[in-house]
């Protein structure tokens, strides 16, 4: 009985679709795209097809990609279109240029998720290939935008390997060892030095030329990729290079001085081609610990320098990529660096009253970068409030103050948070000199008059601000700022644009931010003698909160003393936003 073949993949329907546009279009257009060989398919029901592209006409210069009359691709049809088909080249005569990914895989969709439109099908793929030559060509492409670059242009990650954070610069002159601690199964800290009992060495072996065809998956090929300086695409050699050897021996070295059965990690730090001066791009990967416990014994055996021929075994080891979350400043920009809330970087700023408007405010301006919060809120959290409270099930019978305290180191390690006894304590005092901006979210008339008191602090560099809302709905907002150097108090600049308002019937729907509360504009959350308080869900405060934050970054460069008037949208309220600037009617 003969052996039966194994049945070959058949192209779906939307395979077929695509490869019969592919050949209407290459009838079309058949002097500057031709398909030049059958379709065939390989693993993963991948189907290929050959084409080739006329380029005579497309405008060259020096420093472009050096392109042929006839350039010719292989275009990759998935089989589903949920990811678009791309293109490559047979060969590594691009390798190195930006947008080209592990040598020879063209980059046509920088964000595939936005730029790909399956219903466009084949012909926006063939005028991305089009569009892509002749940028190259012309030398239209920024390397410094070419992310992955230095690695070949693609992401180096193996799921379920644990994200290594880096956040301090990193050497990358010569040899050396940093430490990384965990935080969790999921993550990894790359500092200089170790930070608890939990930290372990790896090695940070500089590389000082990209790697056009990535690192590999292998031990072997990334030494081989980490010695050769060419874009061919390079075979394992039998006798290893100077920086291969360096990386063995630093791996080899780090492995003794970790426990037996432990993955052994490493830092590559791979200068960018287009960037030399900069710091450099970070690769981390690691070995699984039978691997690892290969290269500790190989090691006790032989000094780590002279490790010799390495096991076939340990060659082939496999390489996990760590997701790497560079956060290093030299070279990462924020991405609120353009938002009103930036100018709270790297502030000090006092929170008063940490309830509806006040935990929300600390965790906005804790996000956006602020270097010390101080707290004061002597109240606890009870579960009613987690309604529209930023706390948790966990922080019930737990002090405002400390709870947020909690909340915040979670979301930045490097703040420092500080809790405050209430005003008027007079170790606050000196707030005012010390603080670049004083927030007052307690709707206390004690606190106000402590305000007034700082207001007049000779040496006052702080902001004074007051931030309220509205008792039956929560969806509008108040902002009044003292700006240093501006002699008025809180209370009068609340007091002039309270007059003001009151007696302009276009900012009628603000009225009721200077009227005591109507009965039915304000609730008892509880039976008894509960205290009356206002209207309001997590989604109306966090919503009227951001806005007063937003509003108050714009006047922390440039402070002006005044008051700010918002509306949320679908109170239908307008204006939804009107500025008083303070003025002494006394002048």
């Amino acid at each position: 009985m003969s052996k039966r073949k194994k049945p070959r993949g058949q192209l779906n329907s939307w395979q077929q679709k695509q490869l019969k546009e592919l050949t209407v279009l290459a009838a079309r257009h058949h002097r500057d795209l031709c398909i030049t060989g059958h379709s065939r398919i390989g693993p993963g029901n991948l189907v290929t097809v050959p084409i080739s592209i006329r380029t005579v006409d497309m405008p060259r210069v020096q420093e472009g990609l050096p392109i042929k009359e006839f350039e010719d691709f292989d275009l990759i049809l998935p089989p589903t279109p949920a990811v678009p088909p791309w293109v490559q080249t047979r060969h590594t005569r691009f390798a190195g240029t930006p947008h080209v990914l592990q040598g020879n895989r063209l980059c046509l969709y920088l964000d595939p998720t936005r730029e790909w439109d399956p219903t466009a099908g084949i012909t926006s793929v063939v005028n991305r290939l089009w569009e892509w030559i002749t940028d190259a060509a012309a030398n239209k492409f920024d390397p410094t935008t070419a992310l992955y670059h230095p690695v070949g242009g693609v992401l180096h990650y193996t799921p379920g390997a644990p994200t290594v954070v880096v956040r301090e610069p990193v050497p990358h002159h010569t040899p050396s060892t940093g430490w990384l601690t965990p935080r969790g199964t999921d993550r990894l800290d790359l500092t200089s030095g170790p930070l608890n009992a939990q930290s372990h060495r790896a090695p940070i072996l500089p590389v000082d030329h990209p790697l056009p065809l990535g690192a590999g998956s292998t031990l072997t090929e990334l030494m081989t990729l980490v010695d050769s300086t060419t874009v061919d695409r390079p075979s394992a050699v039998s006798q290893s290079g100077a920086l291969s050897q360096a990386l063995l021996t630093a791996l080899a070295a780090s492995a003794l001085r970790t426990p037996e059965g432990t993955a052994q990690h490493f830092v590559l730090a791979i200068q960018h081609p287009a960037m030399p001066a900069n710091p450099p791009f970070l690769l981390a990967g690691r070995f699984q610990p039978s691997s690892s416990d290969m290269l500790r014994l190989l090691a006790r055996r032989r000094t780590p320098s002279r490790l010799g021929r390495l096991s076939d075994e340990l060659l082939q080891a496999t390489i996990e990529w760590c997701y790497l979350s560079d956060e290093r400043p030299e070279i990462t920009t924020r991405r609120d660096t353009q938002r009103p809330v930036h100018a709270f970087y790297g502030t000090h700023i006092h929170i008063w009253g940490c309830g509806g408007i006040g935990s929300w405010a600390a965790e906005l301006v804790t996000r956006a970068g602020a270097s010390r919060i101080t707290l004061s809120d002597p109240g606890l959290i009870t579960g009613g409030l987690l309604v529209r409270q930023n706390y948790t099930e966990d922080h019930i019978g737990t002090s405002k103050a400390v709870a947020l305290a909690q909340r915040l180191r979670t979301i930045r390690d490097d703040v420092t948070i500080d809790i405050a006894s209430p005003p008027p304590d007079s170790a606050l005092l000196e707030a005012a000199e010390h603080a670049d901006l004083i927030i007052d979210a307690t709707v206390s008339m004690a606190a106000g008059r402590f305000l007034d008191l700082l207001a007049q602090r000779p040496r006052r560099k702080a902001v004074l601000a007051q931030m309220a809302t509205d008792s039956l709905s929560a969806s509008l907002g108040i902002l009044t700022v003292a700006a240093p150097g501006t002699p008025a108090s809180l209370s009068t600049i609340d007091h002039i644009s309270g007059q003001h308002v009151l007696a302009t019937s276009s900012l009628e729907p603000y009225h009721r931010l200077w009227a005591e509360p109507a009965p039915s504009d304000e609730l008892r959350p509880a039976r008894g003698c509960s205290v009356p308080t206002f209207h309001g869900s997590a989604a109306d405060l966090l919503a009227t909160t951001a806005t007063l934050v937003n509003l108050l970054g714009t006047q922390m460069r440039h402070p002006i003393s005044g008051t700010h008037l918002c509306a949320q949208p679908h109170t239908g309220v307008l204006p939804a936003h009107h500025f008083l600037p303070h003025t002494n009617p006394d002048q």
